[in-house]
């Protein structure tokens, strides 16, 4: 059993959901399946991953596979994230840690919260449109690590807003300037109405297939890794992955997916 097939199971025997634990974390649903979607915590923030460790009660990635599961740490677990989903109230740990930061760091970091406290302040009956903004802007800012053309897509609008002088470029210059000449067309296409939704049907349809098709490989890939795992524990005899057959088990899912390759 590897560290996330051990965290999950203490999850469920928990029943500490991935919504209860994205809320602990602090992160979206799909930020969580993103983190766990490895056989190891590498995906995590460091940040998130203490608080993970603090939920856990372990102080490294490697005794998590040491944890007892039993009644008694159940209940730990499971007190520590309910007992925080109850606590509404703003404790002293949960505002921002400026230490480390210089003094335009900060003041950038303060302007950016009150301004989006006044989006959300700014509601006034649009159906929760300013939440929206707010959360898709939590997702942005998540993936920015991720996918550099989101920090491109950042460049180009402080461009367009006058901030920015046009050739300056902070990231890297040939696909920037190649991105933001993109973008460039593609707005002058819509802010002119040179395009309209039933032109454009046929590609969202397209856009649309393509997600679906990675959320189907997605699905696919975990199938056949528990499907592998179920074969593997099978023929090596076992009956579940534990510390002391943990290699073997997995060098045996390894071979078991390389034959369908």
């Amino acid at each position: 059993m590897n560290v996330v097939e051990k965290v999950n199971l203490i999850l469920k025997k928990a029943n500490i959901s991935k919504v209860n634990l994205s809320k602990y974390l602090g992160v979206s649903r799909q930020m969580v399946y993103n983190y766990f979607d490895s056989t190891d915590l590498s995906r995590l923030p460091n940040e998130k991953c203490q608080l993970l460790f603090d939920l856990l009660g372990v102080s490294s990635e490697k005794e998590i596979l040491d944890i007892n599961i039993d009644n008694e740490y159940l209940q730990s677990v499971g007190g520590k994230i309910f007992s925080s989903k109850k606590d509404n109230s703003v404790k002293k740990e949960d505002y921002i840690d400026f230490s480390g930061l210089k003094k335009d760091e900060i003041v950038l970091i303060t302007e950016i919260s009150q301004m989006l406290k006044n989006i959300l302040m700014e509601e006034k009956g649009r159906e929760g449109e300013s939440y929206a903004t707010v959360l898709y802007l939590h997702h942005f800012v998540e993936n920015l690590e991720t996918n550099k053309e989101l920090k491109y897509i950042l460049g180009y609008f402080s461009k367009n807003f006058g901030y920015i002088d046009p050739n300056k470029f902070v990231f890297d210059e040939n696909n920037q300037y190649v991105f933001e000449s993109i973008m460039y067309s593609a707005m002058t296409l819509y802010s002119n109405g040179g395009a309209s939704r039933t032109k454009l049907a046929e590609s969202h349809k397209r856009w649309e297939a393509m997600l679906n098709s990675k959320k189907e490989e997605k699905l696919t890939r975990t199938q056949e890794l528990n499907t592998a795992k179920i074969r593997a524990l099978r023929e090596l005899g076992y009956d579940e992955i534990d510390k002391n057959n943990a290699s073997e088990v997995l060098d045996k899912i390894a071979e078991i997916m390389a034959q369908k390759i």
